[in-house]
């Protein structure tokens, strides 16, 4: 298992979570032996905003022995009154609904209370005025919750309730097809969806990745966007090369499903190899760097990908992206202008242009 902190909790999170969209689907004793293989394994995030509620006792009963070795992201919002999710405005329901998740789940805290999938400022507005933000914020205090998060599928919300600075942590959902407008939850631009992974890093705000599959529909060429079909490993890379992203959170039913998604820290870097994107890649979407990596390697032995990140994130306000760039071994200043990274971008990054840029914005 590999793991990465959150810059602002020093939490030590798996790249791969547990995600509760199927698990409520399946019989009792096959969803306990996934959870326990998944922690096994190293798995240490999940979140709870279930498809169904049996999804909190099948938790409870699998891993309460080792709660504490776990992170539980829970979310403020969201009701399972008729046993399967909904959505609540209502502070006297939220409450009721967090004391029934914490009993279910036979804990006392929550590591990461989420504001619960707000996507307009209207929202946002109902949400405050209704008290439930004023209640999570008395629970943190009660250290009942440890941090806060937020869970959106939209770029404007996202900015606007991270510009309060009370999250800690944000959901979002982050796929292939939303980031090229493809989807009903692709909202944003291309370039305002990578705009807010570049902030989420900048600021150590860590993300923990929704709907890596775009709810499976990447992973079939009759349903995908781009009219061939992806790997869950493919999609799994992807979502972890954007910045910020702590964690990536794939629905798990049964064993079967904890065992495929383990194969990812074996398979090759053909296997995860998403460059196949650059072929339908949107014409305005064209040029950009997505650190995909597919120009390695570079004869001069620049790292190229991460060349352009703290390039990328330096520019977006992350203090310490010069620094990293500094420590570098190679630098954009020494690309010798092969053009051995331009051939091969299937993004059609001219890299060999960008390199000279970099080396003239860091001076080295």
């Amino acid at each position: 298992m590999d793991y990465r902190v959150n810059k602002k909790t020093g939490d030590r999170i798996s790249v791969i979570g547990m995600g509760t969209a199927y698990i409520s689907d399946a019989p009792e004793q096959e969803a306990i032996e996934a959870l326990q293989l998944a922690h096994t394994h190293g798995i240490n995030y999940a979140d709870l905003a279930a498809a169904g509620a049996k999804a909190f006792s099948y938790y409870g009963k699998a891993l309460a022995d080792v709660r504490k070795d776990l992170y539980y992201q829970v979310h403020f919002g969201a009701s399972y009154e008729t046993g399967a999710y909904g959505r609540t405005e209502s502070l006297e329901q939220v409450k009721g609904q967090i004391d029934w998740m914490l009993h279910s789940l036979r804990t006392d805290y929550m590591d990461y209370g989420f504001i619960h999938c707000l996507d307009g400022a209207s929202d946002w507005a109902t949400y405050q005025q209704n008290g439930i933000l004023n209640y999570l914020l008395e629970l943190r205090k009660q250290g009942v919750v440890k941090h806060i998060g937020l869970s959106t599928h939209t770029p404007e919300v996202a900015n606007l309730i991270l510009d309060t600075g009370v999250v800690e942590q944000l959901m979002f959902s982050i796929n292939p097809g939303y980031d090229y407008r493809h989807g009903d939850f692709a909202h944003g631009g291309t370039d305002e969806r990578m705009k807010l992974y570049q902030r989420c890093e900048a600021e150590g705000i860590g993300i923990t990745v929704m709907k890596p599959f775009s709810g499976g529909q990447l992973l079939d060429e009759k349903t995908s966007p781009f009219g061939k079909a992806l790997t869950p490993y493919q999609c799994i890379q992807y979502a972890l090369d954007k910045p910020g992203v702590l964690t990536v959170l794939p629905g798990i039913r049964n064993v079967e499903d904890v065992t495929k998604l383990l194969g990812f820290f074996a398979s090759s870097p053909q296997e995860r190899d998403y460059s196949v994107l650059g072929t339908v890649t949107p014409q305005d979407a064209l040029g950009n760097c997505v650190y995909c990596n597919h120009c390695q390697p570079c004869p001069s032995g620049l790292q190229v990908g991460l060349i352009n990140k703290y390039y990328d994130l330096s520019k977006a306000g992350d203090v310490m992206a010069a620094d990293h760039y500094a420590k570098l071994a190679k630098h954009a200043s020494d690309c010798v202008d092969c053009g051995h990274c331009n051939s091969r971008c299937p993004f059609q990054v001219k890299q060999s242009e960008r390199m000279k840029e970099i080396a003239d914005y860091f001076g080295q």
